[in-house]
Parts: structure tokens; C-alpha cells; sequence
């Protein structure tokens, strides 16, 4: 063979070596270590609008979770036909954020002395939880005990067994960022627009600084 054809040869192996390589640094990283935290909190448009502007979550779902009823819909879960709560599933990157921080930011973005609704949402399909599996139990109720050392009062949220989540339809999911028109009292608005004014109107956000003061990671921002 002459030594010519020998370097083309030997070059064409080490290009088609370096396919793979080239190949893998041109993908995206793919994170490691997604969690997920289940968490009743009132209205579940407001726990997605604010846990989706934290670094670490990737992604958040509405839905209703424990509640014995299979399949649950919004209207029957609203109007007190299941026992289902409103909640959200956050999915996170736990090299980024850990499942403690999270709830961290979850207590304190909620009324945890209330065992009635959230704000001005009435009904125990609006009352607040930590839907824990056996790994998170641990670490849910050491966070429930130190919110109630900061706050010096009895926390009512419970950490509550995890249970099926049900995801709500399309039209509730991400309303708090939607673009899309709906009906209200103030005519065809945006949905965005549409929930800017519930939360104001219900005072989530006043009580939430009235009870965490400082700490509360979400209110007014």
C-alpha cells in the first residue's frame, strides 16, 4: 500500500472515531437527578406561577391529589364532590435545588395557619399539604417544625402520605403566563391578566407578607 493511501486511510479512521465524540458535546446536558414535590398550597395557579420562576425547577403540573375518587375533574373537585386537594407537582433538578429548599419556599408562600382554604378561596379542596413519600417524610416534617420555631405557632399544614396525582386539563395548566383570552366579569382579557387580578383581589400576597414578613420568598414579586 503506498503512503499516501496509508495516511488517508489511517485519517479517515480518526474522523470517523471522532464522530461520536463531536456528536456528545454537541447534545444538551441532561440533568441528573429530577425530583419531584407534591404540594397542596390553596390555588394551584398561584403555587405554579411561583415555583416556576425558581433556578432549579424544571417544570411544574396542576392537578388534585388525596382523594380516593379515580380521575377527578375540576368542577367536581371545586364544588366539594371529591376529596381531592388543588396541587401542584414540581419537578427539580436536585444537583440544583434540594427537595429541602423547596419546601422551604413552599411553607413560606402559604397561610400555614389556616385550616380552612387559602385566602379567599373557601373549602377543604383549598386547604394546604405536603404529599410525601417514605424518603421525603424525614425531611417534610423537620421543615414543618422549623417553620413553626420561626413562627412560634402551630403549623395546621400537614405532611400527608403521597397519593395518586391527577393532573387538571390544558386549560389550567401554566394560566398564570398564558396569553390565551377568557372570559371574565372585566370581558375578554388575557389569562395572564385574568390571574394578576384574582391573586390581588383574594390578598395572597398581603397576608403571606403580613405572616412571613421578610421571608416570604414570593409575595409582591
Amino acid at each position: 500500500m503506498k503512503g499516501t493511501q496509508r495516511k488517508d486511510i489511517t485519517m479517515l479512521r480518526l474522523i470517523l472515531l471522532s464522530i461520536p465524540v463531536m456528536l456528545a458535546s454537541l447534545a444538551p446536558a441532561a440533568a441528573q437527578n429530577m425530583q419531584t414535590a407534591v404540594v397542596a398550597g390553596g390555588c394551584f395557579w398561584c403555587v405554579e406561577s411561583d415555583f416556576r420562576r425558581v433556578e432549579g425547577v424544571t417544570d411544574v403540573r396542576v392537578g388534585f391529589s388525596g382523594g380516593q375518587t379515580p380521575d377527578p375533574v375540576y368542577d367536581d373537585v371545586v364544588r366539594g364532590r371529591t376529596s381531592h386537594l388543588e396541587a401542584a407537582k414540581i419537578t427539580f433538578d436536585a444537583d440544583q435545588i434540594s427537595y429541602d429548599q423547596i419546601l422551604h419556599l413552599f411553607l413560606r408562600s402559604i397561610d400555614v395557619l389556616d385550616d380552612g382554604g387559602q385566602f379567599c378561596d373557601r373549602g377543604d379542596h383549598y386547604t394546604t399539604a405536603i404529599f410525601a413519600t417514605p424518603e421525603q417524610t424525614v425531611s417534610a416534617e423537620a421543615a414543618i417544625a422549623e417553620a413553626e420555631a420561626e413562627l412560634g405557632q402551630s403549623i395546621v399544614t400537614p405532611v400527608r402520605e403521597a397519593m395518586p396525582f391527577y393532573e387538571a386539563d390544558e386549560f389550567h395548566q401554566n394560566y398564570a403566563y398564558s396569553t390565551e383570552r377568557t372570559l371574565t366579569r372585566f370581558g375578554w382579557i388575557e389569562r395572564r391578566e385574568a390571574y394578576a387580578r384574582y391573586r390581588e383581589g383574594c390578598g395572597r400576597d398581603q397576608r403571606v407578607r403580613e405572616l412571613w414578613g421578610d421571608a416570604a420568598p414570593f409575595a409582591g414579586s
